[in-house]
């Protein structure tokens, strides 16, 4: 094994909803050493303009260099859709975004080619899903939502109130009156709502996960390219953020499903 096999793989995103990814990462790939990057002093990403997610998107992309690492990975759905040929042209790495690993499990899923897709602001106007479901099939229907309040009800930690059940409802209701039978989360955060979301669409609906597609992704190519890291011992996970690194720790528990450990602040851009 060489010691680029042993180099860390580089995971970003606008905040902590990404930690859902490195979650998904470490179940399939419990070898790897990984970085991770939350831009927490500029999100959300979501409700800005696609050249200002380009801009924060060079500044998180160098970052990651710096560190050392053998491949990027995008876990925010937002710059996966607006900027993630901007990280493939800085980085000359192995780079992989969450939302063709997330159609592709779409589109395997379906069996009526009825999809939704729900995210952020930026991610929905961007059509970045319903154009690689189109690319992927030209018979599927596809049923975009943008759910912007997701996000601070998550950060806040409130998975099972009653107030987020009612949002979901008023949210999900017009996509599940379009007879979909599987619906994209297209945002890192939303994984933890997945029990809400299952039960205002009455179980009939299959959620995909894009940090889970994303995991197989990243497995895939580390494979193609022999970059697995096959090394027994303990993997080495690192955690950064640019502000608030305290407030990161207290709710990242909650998308990562254990201890983070030690998390720094650093100063990017």
């Amino acid at each position: 094994m060489t010691d680029q096999n042993q180099k860390p793989i580089g995971v970003f995103d606008s905040g902590i909803g990404g930690l859902t990814v490195v979650r998904a990462l470490l179940e399939k790939l419990p070898n790897e050493n990984i970085v991770y990057f939350g831009d927490t002093a500029r999100v959300p990403y979501g409700s800005k303009s696609p050249q200002v997610v380009r801009e924060y998107t060079q500044d998180d992309t160098d970052f990651l260099l710096s560190k050392d690492v053998k491949m990027i990975v995008v876990a925010c759905n937002t710059v996966s859709a607006v900027a993630l040929d901007v990280v493939q042209k800085r980085a000359n790495l192995p780079v992989t975004g969450v939302i063709i690993p997330g159609a592709d499990a779409a589109m395997r899923s379906t069996k009526n080619r009825r999809v939704g897709v729900i995210g952020t602001v930026a991610t929905v106007h961007s059509n970045a899903y319903a154009n690689e479901l189109k690319h992927l099939s030209k018979s599927v229907h596809v049923f975009s939502k943008a759910c912007p309040l997701f996000v601070p009800l998550v950060e806040e930690g409130w998975m099972d109130f009653k107030a987020t059940e009612m949002i979901a409802n008023e949210y999900l209701f017009p996509l599940t009156t379009e007879k979909i039978d599987t619906l994209i989360l297209g945002c890192t955060h939303y994984p933890l709502l997945k029990k809400i979301i299952t039960k205002v669409t009455k179980g009939m609906v299959t959620l995909i996960d894009s940090g889970e597609a994303t995991a197989g992704t990243v497995e895939k190519m580390l494979n193609e390219q022999n970059l697995r890291n096959t090394s027994t011992e303990k993997p080495n996970i690192q955690f950064f953020v640019s502000d608030a690194p305290e407030k990161f720790t207290a709710v990242g528990e909650l998308f990562f499903g254990q201890k983070l450990g030690v998390v720094k602040r650093v100063s990017i851009g």
